[in-house]
Protein backbone atom coordinates (compact mmCIF):
# COMPACT_ATOMS: atom_id res chain seq x y z
CA UNK A 1 0.00 0.00 0.00
CA UNK A 2 1.35 3.40 -0.92
CA UNK A 3 2.28 5.92 1.78
CA UNK A 4 -0.36 8.32 0.44
CA UNK A 5 -3.13 5.98 1.52
CA UNK A 6 -2.23 6.81 5.11
CA UNK A 7 -3.63 10.30 4.53
CA UNK A 8 -6.43 11.12 2.12
CA UNK A 9 -9.62 13.14 2.24
CA UNK A 10 -11.29 12.25 -1.07
CA UNK A 11 -12.02 8.88 -2.64
CA UNK A 12 -12.80 9.03 -6.34
CA UNK A 13 -14.15 6.25 -8.52
CA UNK A 14 -13.54 6.23 -12.23
CA UNK A 15 -13.55 3.91 -15.22
CA UNK A 16 -11.22 0.92 -15.13
CA UNK A 17 -7.81 1.84 -16.57
CA UNK A 18 -8.64 5.56 -16.47
CA UNK A 19 -7.17 6.22 -13.02
CA UNK A 20 -4.38 8.50 -14.28
CA UNK A 21 -6.79 10.60 -16.36
CA UNK A 22 -9.12 10.88 -13.36
CA UNK A 23 -6.25 12.03 -11.14
CA UNK A 24 -5.37 14.72 -13.71
CA UNK A 25 -9.00 15.83 -13.87
CA UNK A 26 -9.36 16.15 -10.09
CA UNK A 27 -5.94 17.80 -9.82
CA UNK A 28 -7.09 20.43 -12.35
CA UNK A 29 -10.25 21.25 -10.37
CA UNK A 30 -8.46 21.39 -7.01
CA UNK A 31 -5.85 23.74 -8.41
CA UNK A 32 -8.61 25.94 -9.84
CA UNK A 33 -10.14 26.01 -6.33
CA UNK A 34 -6.83 27.28 -4.91
CA UNK A 35 -5.39 24.13 -3.38
CA UNK A 36 -1.79 24.42 -2.25
CA UNK A 37 -1.57 20.67 -1.59
CA UNK A 38 -2.81 18.05 -4.03
CA UNK A 39 -1.49 14.52 -3.64
CA UNK A 40 -3.08 11.71 -5.56
CA UNK A 41 -2.53 8.01 -5.94
CA UNK A 42 -3.94 4.90 -7.44
CA UNK A 43 -5.09 2.46 -4.77
CA UNK A 44 -4.14 -0.72 -6.59
CA UNK A 45 -7.83 -1.35 -7.22
CA UNK A 46 -9.23 -0.80 -10.71
CA UNK A 47 -11.17 2.45 -10.97
CA UNK A 48 -10.36 3.81 -7.51
CA UNK A 49 -8.04 6.67 -6.57
CA UNK A 50 -7.43 8.63 -3.38
CA UNK A 51 -6.68 12.32 -3.10
CA UNK A 52 -5.23 14.38 -0.29
CA UNK A 53 -5.73 18.14 -0.41
CA UNK A 54 -5.46 21.02 2.01
CA UNK A 55 -8.96 22.15 1.02
CA UNK A 56 -12.03 21.24 3.09
CA UNK A 57 -13.39 18.10 1.37
CA UNK A 58 -17.02 19.17 1.90
CA UNK A 59 -16.31 22.52 0.25
CA UNK A 60 -14.65 20.65 -2.63
CA UNK A 61 -17.82 18.57 -3.09
CA UNK A 62 -20.02 21.70 -3.06
CA UNK A 63 -17.84 23.37 -5.69
CA UNK A 64 -17.63 20.26 -7.87
CA UNK A 65 -21.41 19.81 -7.69
CA UNK A 66 -21.85 23.40 -8.86
CA UNK A 67 -19.59 22.75 -11.86
CA UNK A 68 -21.32 19.44 -12.63
CA UNK A 69 -24.73 21.16 -12.59
CA UNK A 70 -23.65 23.98 -14.91
CA UNK A 71 -20.99 22.30 -17.08
CA UNK A 72 -21.23 18.50 -16.72
CA UNK A 73 -19.05 17.99 -19.80
CA UNK A 74 -16.04 19.16 -17.75
CA UNK A 75 -16.13 15.80 -15.95
CA UNK A 76 -14.83 13.11 -18.28
CA UNK A 77 -13.41 10.56 -15.83
CA UNK A 78 -14.64 11.16 -12.26
CA UNK A 79 -17.76 9.07 -11.58
CA UNK A 80 -18.23 9.45 -7.82
CA UNK A 81 -16.43 11.55 -5.22
CA UNK A 82 -16.69 10.84 -1.49
CA UNK A 83 -15.24 13.12 1.20
CA UNK A 84 -13.26 11.52 4.03
CA UNK A 85 -12.90 13.29 7.36
CA UNK A 86 -10.68 10.87 9.30
CA UNK A 87 -8.45 7.93 8.36
CA UNK A 88 -7.86 5.21 10.97
CA UNK A 89 -6.60 1.65 11.11
CA UNK A 90 -9.17 -0.79 9.67
CA UNK A 91 -9.89 -2.36 13.03
CA UNK A 92 -13.49 -2.69 14.21
CA UNK A 93 -12.75 -1.34 17.68
CA UNK A 94 -10.80 1.63 16.26
CA UNK A 95 -13.57 2.34 13.76
CA UNK A 96 -16.27 2.15 16.48
CA UNK A 97 -14.34 4.39 18.87
CA UNK A 98 -13.62 7.03 16.22
CA UNK A 99 -17.14 7.01 14.73
CA UNK A 100 -18.71 7.38 18.19
CA UNK A 101 -16.42 10.35 18.94
CA UNK A 102 -17.44 11.88 15.62
CA UNK A 103 -21.13 11.21 16.36
CA UNK A 104 -20.86 13.08 19.67
CA UNK A 105 -19.74 16.17 17.74
CA UNK A 106 -21.67 15.83 14.48
CA UNK A 107 -24.90 13.93 15.09
CA UNK A 108 -27.70 15.97 16.62
CA UNK A 109 -30.25 14.33 18.91
CA UNK A 110 -33.01 14.24 16.27
CA UNK A 111 -30.83 13.34 13.27
CA UNK A 112 -31.66 10.08 11.54
CA UNK A 113 -28.75 8.12 10.12
CA UNK A 114 -27.57 5.09 8.25
CA UNK A 115 -24.22 3.30 8.19
CA UNK A 116 -22.87 2.83 4.68
CA UNK A 117 -19.76 0.68 4.40
CA UNK A 118 -17.63 -0.11 1.37
CA UNK A 119 -15.05 -2.80 2.01
CA UNK A 120 -12.10 -3.40 -0.30
CA UNK A 121 -9.06 -5.63 0.20
CA UNK A 122 -10.18 -6.64 3.71
CA UNK A 123 -11.68 -9.65 5.46
CA UNK A 124 -13.92 -7.37 7.51
CA UNK A 125 -17.52 -7.68 6.34
CA UNK A 126 -20.04 -4.91 5.82
CA UNK A 127 -22.26 -6.51 8.43
CA UNK A 128 -19.43 -6.51 10.99
CA UNK A 129 -18.88 -2.79 10.43
CA UNK A 130 -22.57 -2.00 10.85
CA UNK A 131 -22.84 -4.19 13.97
CA UNK A 132 -19.74 -2.52 15.44
CA UNK A 133 -21.35 0.93 15.12
CA UNK A 134 -25.16 0.94 15.01
CA UNK A 135 -25.98 -0.60 18.43
CA UNK A 136 -24.01 2.18 20.13
CA UNK A 137 -25.90 5.06 18.54
CA UNK A 138 -29.24 6.02 20.06
CA UNK A 139 -30.49 8.00 17.04
CA UNK A 140 -33.14 6.54 14.78
CA UNK A 141 -31.96 4.60 11.71
CA UNK A 142 -33.40 5.59 8.33
CA UNK A 143 -32.21 3.53 5.39
CA UNK A 144 -34.14 5.45 2.72
CA UNK A 145 -33.69 9.17 3.48
CA UNK A 146 -31.27 9.57 6.39
CA UNK A 147 -30.28 13.02 7.55
CA UNK A 148 -26.68 11.81 8.00
CA UNK A 149 -24.66 9.00 6.48
CA UNK A 150 -21.93 7.39 8.52
CA UNK A 151 -19.62 6.45 5.66
CA UNK A 152 -16.94 3.81 6.23
CA UNK A 153 -14.54 3.23 3.34
CA UNK A 154 -12.14 0.38 4.06
CA UNK A 155 -9.19 -0.06 1.73
CA UNK A 156 -6.86 -2.78 3.01
CA UNK A 157 -5.65 -1.90 6.50
CA UNK A 158 -7.08 1.64 6.50
CA UNK A 159 -10.59 3.00 7.02
CA UNK A 160 -11.74 6.41 5.84
CA UNK A 161 -14.61 7.73 7.95
CA UNK A 162 -17.14 10.51 7.46
CA UNK A 163 -20.43 11.62 8.95
CA UNK A 164 -22.06 13.62 6.19
CA UNK A 165 -25.36 14.64 4.68
CA UNK A 166 -26.24 12.37 1.74
CA UNK A 167 -25.71 15.25 -0.72
CA UNK A 168 -21.97 15.12 -0.02
CA UNK A 169 -21.65 11.76 -1.74
CA UNK A 170 -21.31 13.24 -5.21
CA UNK A 171 -22.22 10.95 -8.07
CA UNK A 172 -21.28 12.71 -11.28
CA UNK A 173 -22.49 9.71 -13.29
CA UNK A 174 -25.93 9.85 -11.61
CA UNK A 175 -26.17 13.60 -12.19
CA UNK A 176 -25.47 13.14 -15.89
CA UNK A 177 -28.09 10.38 -16.13
CA UNK A 178 -30.71 12.53 -14.39
CA UNK A 179 -29.98 15.59 -16.47
CA UNK A 180 -27.58 17.27 -14.03
CA UNK A 181 -29.55 17.20 -10.75
CA UNK A 182 -29.02 14.68 -7.98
Amino acid sequence: MTPLLRRFNLIVSTYRNREDECISEIWYFLNEFGARVVEASRTGLPGLVVINTDLDPLDVIDRMREIAEKRPWEFQYALKIVPIEVVVKADLEEIRKTVLEMCNKRLKKDDTYMVDANIRLSDISRREVIEAIAPYISNKVDLTKPMKVIRVEIIGDLAGLSIIEPKYILSIAKMKRRGRRV
